[in-house]
């Protein structure tokens, strides 16, 4: 059988680190379901912190470091602080990673 070609992306060590460090990020269970629960629509953190039975002090460092992470977004509205994720890469990542551990192994 003849080999394909396998394309791979270029990864200077900074970005491979800084990916290493997201999917660090991602592994941490509570920080997965918050990236969940934020997947399709922005989430206030006292709600965040309720569906999830997380105190808010938790819930804002969990989402402290996802934002740094540039995993999620903050909109400020009056006093409260709504999340979402970051963008369309993010959504697809974990769409794609549930995809994948949700098929039926051959």
């Amino acid at each position: 059988m003849p080999s394909e070609e396998i394309s791979r992306p270029e990864l200077n060590d900074g970005q491979t680190e800084t990916l290493a460090d997201m999917l660090h990020l991602m592994g941490e269970p509570n920080r997965l379901r918050i990236l969940m629960l934020c997947l399709d629509k922005e989430c206030a953190v006292g709600d965040i912190a309720t569906g999830l039975q997380m105190t808010p002090s938790l819930t804002s460092h969990h989402l402290r470091l996802l934002k740094a992470a540039r995993l999620v977004r903050g909109r400020r509205q009056g006093k409260q602080v709504f999340y979402g994720a970051a963008d369309d890469h993010v959504r697809h990542v974990l769409r794609d990673l549930i995809a994948h551990i949700q098929e039926e192994r051959s």
